[in-house]
């Protein structure tokens, strides 16, 4: 197995998104998501598509038959490939924006929770089938990370709804 140092990140920011310029710069979010991999303890690359509603809406009925945007969706790897390549993805900037406005933080640390949600849906966890797990570890892992309330402990309060729930 490769050391977590080794694996490289890459951030496509998709020209259709209508908030392509408010989002931190690329060499920001790489270094984040880095951190948050190695703090996943996720090994391989992990790219991640940055783009609209309408983009993410068509990958999510395309593979998970929802027709609606989400805010973030999680591919992972195939085992065989997961140290080198542990998956891939793909966060709606749209979407983003409009809970990052609702939950009072910024855009880029609205991403940033979102990678990091992502990042724990590659490696396996899922809150829809699990008992808090994945909820317990994003919550470590925002203190560890400073970042903003977790996605999960978002979504379960009454007067904060998200667009879409995430999952793997």
């Amino acid at each position: 197995m490769r050391p977590l140092a080794d694996a490289s990140a890459m951030i496509t920011i998709d020209p259709s998104s209508t908030v392509q310029a408010e989002t931190p710069a690329k060499s920001t979010l790489t270094r984040f998501l880095n951190r948050a991999r190695e703090a996943v303890g996720i090994a391989g690359e992990v790219d991640v598509l940055l783009t609209s509603d309408t983009e993410i809406r068509k990958l999510n009925r395309a593979f998970r038959r929802k027709n609606k945007p989400t805010d973030v969706l999680s591919f992972p790897a195939p085992e065989e490939i997961f140290d080198e390549h542990a998956g891939d993805l793909a966060i709606s900037l749209e979407t983003a924006a409009r809970q990052a406005a609702s939950f009072g933080h910024s855009l880029g640390d609205e991403v940033r929770v979102l990678m990091l949600h992502g990042l724990l849906h590659l490696s396996g966890m899922d809150h829809e089938v699990d008992r808090g797990e994945m909820a317990a570890r994003e919550a470590e892992l925002r203190v560890e990370l400073k970042l903003p309330s977790t996605l999960i402990e978002r979504a379960s309060r009454p007067a904060a709804k998200t667009a879409g729930r995430p999952r793997a």
